[in-house]
């Protein structure tokens, strides 16, 4: 027989490992084949085996609300973590329904993983407060750190942006997205390394000042990765020519202002720009066009052929300047433009873009009393053209059931509908009927449906279907809706999957918020705003569930006192975690 003692190091009696040492060992192997978070977290509730095991091979993590749990606790599960994703305010801070200074602060973060996590190479922020010195750190804690990528995000500035380009050697990745950057009168640009950088996607369009072109022209030149790159305003037509000849490997592309400048426009002899962009052989992604100038739409044509997305969220064009463009977009699958292209130039989006997956509509007056341009007739146009069409957000000031009910039809593959219709309680402006119907047919026949926004006269009817037929539903936006105490009832009991509730404007109170007492722990937040809830209502929610935080505030210069006096805005979610430390003077936690 085979002496196998002879092949362990230092001799000796064989052990053979012990069955749950294998094991674990197997699971791990495995379990690094899961991508998906909430196959992880499954996974993660088998056993204590199965808990360690997945613990130890996550190398990204997803927190959707920061103060769902703390970095301490983060830190000590999980060990090999290279990339994070991390979430502050509730996105209704977007509309301004949060007071300034709520919180959502990196900084306590950053020390944490500064710490446990020496590699790490990715960070996403979304709607938190970093700051400069936050920035600084990133770049000396982490040797290795490729991409940041911020959205929505507030308290830094160009100071900060200039520490991190020249400090972070590898650094492939820096997207600003929505954010409120400061101007520190630093000219970051010019701080990237000077022998050639790593970068591949470098997005500044919120930048609200002019940026040191001749340092951004050379930091494109020597920059042979780079594949997306998004302009601010501040960029014009004949600059944008010489960035796209330098870098024809683009593949994503923020246009900036695309606008000539003066001298062009004094008739001087100018670039060709169209040739610039048949270059582009790679382009798939338009965006920025944030000062149009229609005559110079043709120069884009080469490349529309190609293009799977197309961003015109903030170019004021027309009908005819959208169809000029859109007739050579057959393989477009996400498109973003202004009401002002109206019914009309959605009707031409339903005759040529047949794989569209994703259509929004902004309004370019949001104003309640806006006569808008697009209608039921646009919605009726993409649901009977675009029947691939998965997710919509539509803004328009006039709506009908039957056009609703069209799309619900036509596109039964839709995840999410937003339907947005301006103005307070407005029904089907044919019928004068309530909406219910029209949701009603969206929840029924669209199975695969996970987000939805409500709009529009709706009866505690269209709260009932959503509540029948939504099980897959996961974030609801209610505005302006409902009769009673009913409607939210029927959505807490009957939508079992829902993680986000955001409710504003609606007749909802103390018994409507008390049916959700069994579902609350296994969502991650409610908002409920100028609603018909109570201070005695919240802290009776907060007595009976311990581990769910309950915030109440007005604004920083009210404060609620009377116990049967509506609060303004609750805020409610769920941590793993005593409630916050750092909640300012005009938020109480109950």
């Amino acid at each position: 027989m085979r002496d196998i003692s002879a092949e362990v190091p230092g001799g000796g009696d064989y052990h053979p490992p012990c069955p749950d040492q294998v094991l674990e060992n197997v699971l791990e192997n495995v379990l690094q084949f899961l991508t998906s978070r909430r196959d992880r977290n499954a996974a993660s509730l088998v056993c204590k085996s199965w808990y360690r095991a997945e613990a130890l091979t996550r190398s990204e993590l997803f927190i959707g609300n920061c103060y769902a749990v703390t970095a301490r606790r983060v830190t000590e599960r999980f060990c090999r973590v290279n990339s994070v994703v991390l979430k502050g305010r509730p996105r209704f801070a977007d509309f301004s329904l949060m007071p300034p200074n709520w919180g959502a602060h990196f900084t306590p973060w950053l020390t944490a993983f500064g710490a446990a996590y020496h590699w790490l190479e990715k960070i996403y922020l979304k709607r938190m407060s970093i700051t400069d010195d936050d920035l600084a750190q990133i770049s000396l804690s982490f040797p290795s750190f490729k991409e940041l990528t911020l959205v929505c995000c507030d308290g830094f500035g160009t100071s900060g942006l200039a520490i991190l380009a020249s400090k972070s050697r590898q650094l492939r990745v820096l997207d600003l997205i929505e954010d409120e950057v400061n101007d520190d009168d630093v000219d970051w640009i010019s701080c990237f390394p000077e022998n050639g950088t790593c970068l591949e996607s470098l997005s500044f369009d919120c930048v609200e000042w002019p940026i040191n072109f001749g340092a951004l022209e050379r930091l494109v030149a020597r920059s042979p990765n780079l594949k997306k790159l998004r302009l601010n305003q501040f960029v014009t037509l004949g600059q944008l020519y010489q960035l796209i000849v330098r870098a024809p490997q683009l593949t994503h592309l923020g246009t900036g202002a695309f606008s000539p400048p003066e001298i062009w426009a004094q008739g001087s002899e100018e670039p060709d720009y169209e040739a610039a962009f048949s270059a582009c052989r790679s382009l798939v992604c338009l965006s920025g066009f944030r000062e149009v100038v229609p005559d110079y739409l043709p120069a884009i044509y080469p490349v529309c052929g190609k293009l799977i997305s197309l961003n015109f969220s903030y170019a004021n064009i027309n009908a005819e300047e959208l169809k000029s463009v859109i007739c050579h977009c057959n393989k477009l699958q996400t498109l973003w433009v202004l009401d002002t292209v109206r019914d009309e130039g959605l009707e031409a989006v339903a005759t040529t873009c047949k794989d569209l997956i994703e259509l929004r509509v902004f309004p370019i007056d949001a104003s309640e009393d806006s006569e808008g341009f697009v209608s039921e007739v646009g919605l009726t146009a993409i649901a009977e053209g675009c029947r691939k069409l998965q997710s919509i957000l539509y803004f328009c000031q006039r709506m009908t059931n039957a056009a609703v009910v069209a799309m619900s039809k036509n596109c039964p593959d839709l995840v999410v509908f937003r339907l947005c219709i301006m103005g307070r309680h407005r029904p089907d402006y044919l019928t004068n009927e309530p909406m219910d119907e029209g949701f009603g047919a969206i929840v029924m026949n669209c199975a695969k449906l996970t987000r939805l926004a409500v709009s529009g006269l709706l009866t505690d009817k269209a709260f009932s279907y959503i509540g029948r037929y939504g099980k897959l539903v996961r974030t609801l936006s209610v505005a302006f809706a409902g009769d009673s105490d009913s409607a939210l009832k029927y959505v807490l009991e009957g939508c079992s999957n829902l993680q986000k509730l955001e409710i504003r404007d609606s007749p909802f109170g103390d018994s409507a918020l008390r049916d959700g007492l069994h579902h609350y722990y296994n969502m991650r937040f409610l908002w409920m705003s100028s609603c018909r809830v109570t201070l005695q209502g919240c802290r009776e929610i907060a007595q009976t569930l311990p581990q769910m935080v309950v915030e109440v505030f007005t604004s920083e210069s009210t404060s609620v006192k009377d116990e049967d006096e509506y609060v303004d805005t609750l805020y409610m979610y769920r941590s793993l975690e005593r409630s916050r430390n750092d909640a300012p003077a005009y938020v109480r936690i109950l």
